[in-house]
């Protein structure tokens, strides 16, 4: 696999969707040693109902499976990665609890024996989370320690190549430059002053605040400045 990552970030530059950058990444994975992988994206524009993206490769039977019996909410590499930064190999014997060790050999059954997932996350707030999956040989200490740069690294680019693609596509219907007027008028409301309270520190009428809090609803898409002061905290514009 000589040069592969730089061949990887070339071959990540002319793809179009999310769905051409999995692809790229199931030869990868294939060629790190893993059968299957997936890759779960979660958008970082709604706190009500987040857009998710999910790809993967596993046998049908078993997507169909861990669908229709809402998996996600019991999934213990999904419960890891939502909470910690650090990489989690799993098996049915890391298991924890009677329901992590039914989850893990049902998942053994439909060839999912080992694997690895890593969790990602980058400055405004998108959450990723990469799974490598393999239905034979245990991930070894040793294998581990000799994979995990390529692993990690992989993890991170596919969250940052993904994300970029995803999100451009999300963040087109908004004007994502606030003036440094509309910025302060954002930051004193997302720290719970009035129109009147911001217009005194800033020293202009409650007029002019009013203003510039209006064209940053506009520009952020919402509807009341609360919503604009959150949504310019979740985009990092603040």
């Amino acid at each position: 696999m000589e040069n592969w990552q730089e061949d990887l970030l070339s071959e990540f530059l002319i793809v179009q969707n999310e769905y051409q950058l999995f692809e790229i990444v199931k030869s990868t994975a294939s060629k790190l040693g893993f059968d299957y992988c997936a890759y779960g994206m979660q958008s970082p524009l709604s706190i009500a109902e987040p857009k998710t993206i999910m790809l993967n490769n596993y046998p049908e039977a078993w997507q169909k499976r861990y669908l229709e019996q809402h998996y996600v909410k019991i999934d213990p590499t999904v419960q890891h990665c939502m909470v910690s930064l650090q990489p989690l190999v799993w098996s049915s014997q890391s298991a924890k609890t009677q329901e992590e060790k039914d989850f893990w050999e049902e998942a053994r059954s439909y060839g999912l024996n080992v694997g690895w997932a890593q969790s990602s996350r980058d400055f405004i707030g998108t959450r990723g989370m990469l799974t490598l999956a393999r239905s034979n040989d245990q991930l070894s200490e040793k294998e581990q320690k000799a994979q995990y740069t390529n692993m990690y690294w992989l993890s991170q680019t596919v969250h940052s190549s993904i994300a970029k693609v995803v999100n451009e596509m999300e963040f087109a219907q908004f004007n994502l430059y606030l003036t440094n007027r509309e910025k302060e008028a954002l930051r004193w409301t997302a720290e719970g002053k009035t129109s009147a309270e911001i217009a005194q520190i800033l020293g202009v009428t409650e007029r002019t605040v009013n203003f510039h809090l209006g064209n940053s609803m506009q520009k952020l898409n919402v509807n009341n400045k609360i919503s604009a002061a959150i949504r310019a905290v979740m985009l990092g514009l603040l």
